[in-house]
Parts: structure tokens; C-alpha cells; sequence
């Protein structure tokens, strides 16, 4: 592979990606079965394919995938913290993948590495934010002739997709991999429920017991967020714009507040919601001294870091690995982890193999589905087939030896008959 033809820290760290790689791999037994079937099949045969991931071993197990299927691959990072060099590294030199990812990548090499992935000429893009198919709407239109539709991995992304779909501005099939119950339920609430604690623990030693916790957002990601603190001894509080969830936060067990009353009280907040300054300028301006605040939304937006700026006198980076402290007019000190930026892959190394192997399992399936049926597909955002799902949540309990019962003719005919009752 041409130098030219990827961007990653060093080829000399592949040794440590490689042995990474594999030790995740024990854990992925579907992707691995699917893998083979890739191998035997080639439903990915001929296709072009853009990946915007994070760079994890996770995810080179997915792409390694693909490849097996048949797939021309290229992948870049789809944040600036989250890549893996090693993983890069052994990516480029032991499966000959294009990777353009780099660890704290600078702005402009972040969107040099999107528009690499674009350049590709992709058949099918895979997404973790939106980033790559935003990009190719906006500054590469012409391809979208020849493309069959794209998958997106999280859920800011699918917010964007609906968006784009709700304006008319979506001008492919996207499936909502983010949307699976095998992803979601599993990947969104225990995955980043434990990766996210992983990673603020990393970054402060803090202890978790006794702590005041302010979870911002009770989606799938907050509510294993929150369980995972209640677990570990916190005192959790939830805030919530929607009711049914603030009303299923309570009704687990959390305090309900508002923001502007959670901020009096935290010790740590961490936002989860998707969306937008959730926690501000009024917020910071009522928080204890002391007070930690962490992300593990996608984008760094979910906290108004440039208000933080603005109010601070002082700012001193690094007092300790990705934790920066703000010292307010007020003389409190606020501590900003990872820039903003999702602590769970800045500051760890993202969800445990095991959960992701659901996910990737169903994002590798749903890849071929696409493949096969994108032309047939109009310009919106589709859920997975139920029949991937069923097949892969099948696929977890036979690799975790876990059985289940069937229908029995009886019962079978018995749900489909209105007539029988009481």
C-alpha cells in the first residue's frame, strides 16, 4: 500500500493493534460466524465501501468483515479521540485496509480524512454521526447517483438522517442501525453505561459511592449510565425533556430535576442526550466547587464549552490525563474531561467486545441487505429488518448457550384466533 493511500500514527505500533485485535475477536463469536459466510458467499462482491467509525479493534473485526465479503474498504475516524492507533496501524499492515484515522487528529485532518473516505467513490458508506454521508450531500452530490444507500451506527446520527429526511435533503436509503433493538438495547445502554463509567474512572480515580451523579438524558445510554452508578453506590439524578422518560426515571428509582436544580447539587455530570448545549452558561454558574463534567454523546456540543471559556479566569490544561481545569469568576473550579468529547473512547477504550459484537453483527448484515435491496429503497431512513435482528440476537444465545422455548401448534393457533377467548 501506497504511503499516499492511508494516514495513520505508525506502522511500527501494528504488533500491539494485531494482538488487540484478536483478543477482541475471542469475544465477537457472531460477527465471526457471519464473517465466514462473508468468506463463502461474497454478497459484498464489487462494491466500494466508506466507513466513518470509531477506530477500535472492535471495528476493524467489522471490517474485516466486509472485506471478507468482498468489499473495497476504506475507513476513517468519525471522531478525533476515538481511534485506536495500533488498531490503525495493524489494519493498514496486516488486512491491507485503507485507514486515514489518527488519534487527536487536528480539525483539518479530521475532514481531510472524511474527504478521503469520500473520494473512495463509495457504493455503500457506513456512518457513526452522519459526518460522511452530511459531507457527500454537501460537497460530492454527483456520487450519490451511483450509490445504494448507507448504514448509520449511533444515535445523533440517525437525529441528523431524520432531519435530512423531514427537509427532503436525504437523497439515499439510509438504514438506522442505531435504531435495532440488537444495538440499542444492549450496545447503547450496556455498553456506554459501563464504557462511560470506565472512562471517567480512568480519567479522575474518583470514588463512585456517595457521589451526587446528574445523568443529563434518559434515552438507552442514560439508563445504563444511571444503573451503573446505582450500582456502584451513587446517588443518581436524571434530567429529562421528554415526560414518559422523566416519569420511567423516577418510577426506577432517580431523582427528577430540572438542570437548573441538578446543577446546585452534582458532584458529576455527564451528559448523554444527542442534542445540543444541554448543559450551559446558567449551569456552570451554579455548580459546587469542584464539580466534574463529562460527554459521552457523540459530538462535544452537548456541553456549551465556549461559555465554559468565556466564564473562566483561569484555565489550566492537563492537571491530570484528559481532565482540564476551569477556575470560574467565583473562584470554583469546574473540570472539563476529554475536551467534551466522548470520555468513554478519550479517556477508555469504548464498549466491551462482547456487546459490540451484536452490533457489528447486525451492521455487517445490514450492509449486505442494503447492498441487495438499496436500488429498490427509497430516499429515507429505514429500521433494520426484523429478520436480522432475529437472527442475530438468536445467533448471541447459541454462542452464549442459552436456549429457549418454541410455539407449540397449540399456541400457535391460539394467537392466531380471535374467536377462542376466556
Amino acid at each position: 500500500m501506497k504511503p499516499n493511500e492511508c494516514d495513520v500514527r505508525s506502522l511500527e505500533l501494528a504488533d500491539e493493534g494485531l494482538r488487540r485485535i484478536r483478543w477482541a475477536d475471542n469475544d465477537m463469536p457472531v460477527l465471526e460466524q457471519i464473517r465466514e459466510e462473508f468468506r463463502m458467499n461474497q454478497p459484498l462482491k464489487g462494491m466500494r465501501m466508506s466507513a466513518c467509525l470509531h477506530v477500535t479493534a472492535e471495528t476493524a473485526n467489522l471490517v474485516r468483515a466486509l472485506q471478507a465479503g468482498g468489499a473495497e474498504i476504506v475507513l476513517c475516524a468519525s471522531n478525533p479521540l476515538s481511534t485506536q492507533d495500533d488498531v490503525a496501524a495493524s489494519l493498514v499492515r496486516d488486512f491491507d485496509i485503507r485507514v486515514y484515522a489518527v488519534h487527536g487528529a487536528s480539525n483539518e485532518d479530521y475532514y481531510a480524512h472524511l474527504n478521503a473516505a469520500a473520494q473512495h467513490k463509495p457504493h455503500v458508506t457506513m456512518d457513526d454521526g452522519c459526518d460522511l454521508v452530511t459531507l457527500i450531500h454537501e460537497k460530492y452530490p454527483d456520487l450519490i447517483e451511483n450509490m445504494v444507500g448507507s448504514l448509520e451506527e449511533t444515535t445523533t446520527g440517525v437525529i441528523r438522517l431524520r432531519a435530512m429526511e423531514k427537509s427532503g435533503a436525504l437523497k439515499l436509503p439510509v438504514i438506522a442501525v442505531n435504531d435495532a433493538k440488537t444495538k440499542n438495547m444492549f450496545d447503547n445502554r450496556y455498553g456506554t453505561g459501563q464504557s462511560t463509567l470506565d472512562g471517567i474512572i480512568r480519567a479522575t480515580d474518583i470514588l463512585i459511592a456517595g457521589k451526587t451523579i446528574v445523568v443529563v438524558g434518559y434515552g438507552w445510554c442514560g439508563r445504563g449510565f444511571a444503573d451503573r452508578c446505582k450500582g456502584m453506590g451513587a446517588n443518581v439524578v436524571v434530567t429529562e425533556i421528554d415526560p414518559v422518560k422523566a416519569l420511567e426515571a423516577a418510577m426506577d428509582g432517580f431523582r427528577v430535576m430540572t438542570m437548573d436544580e441538578a446543577a446546585e447539587v452534582g458532584d458529576l455530570f455527564c451528559t448523554l442526550t444527542g442534542n445540543k448545549h444541554v448543559i450551559r452558561g446558567e449551569h456552570f454558574a451554579k455548580m459546587k466547587d469542584g464539580a466534574i463534567v463529562a460527554n459521552s454523546g457523540h459530538f462535544d456540543i452537548e456541553i456549551d464549552i465556549p461559555a465554559l471559556n468565556d466564564m473562566a479566569k483561569s484555565v489550566q490544561r492537563g492537571v491530570r490525563g484528559n481532565v482540564d481545569e476551569y477556575v470560574l469568576d467565583n473562584g470554583n473550579r469546574v473540570f472539563l474531561l476529554a475536551e467534551g468529547r466522548l470520555i468513554n473512547l478519550a479517556a477508555a477504550e469504548g464498549h466491551p467486545a462482547s456487546v459490540m459484537d451484536m452490533s457489528f453483527a447486525t451492521q455487517a448484515l445490514a450492509s449486505s441487505y442494503v447492498t441487495e435491496n438499496g436500488s429498490k429503497l427509497e430516499a429515507k431512513v429505514y429500521d433494520p429488518p426484523s429478520e436480522i435482528e432475529d437472527r442475530v440476537a438468536g445467533l448471541k444465545l447459541t454462542a452464549m448457550g442459552l436456549e429457549i422455548d418454541s410455539l407449540t401448534e397449540e399456541q400457535v393457533s391460539y394467537l392466531s384466533d380471535w374467536q377462542e377467548g376466556t
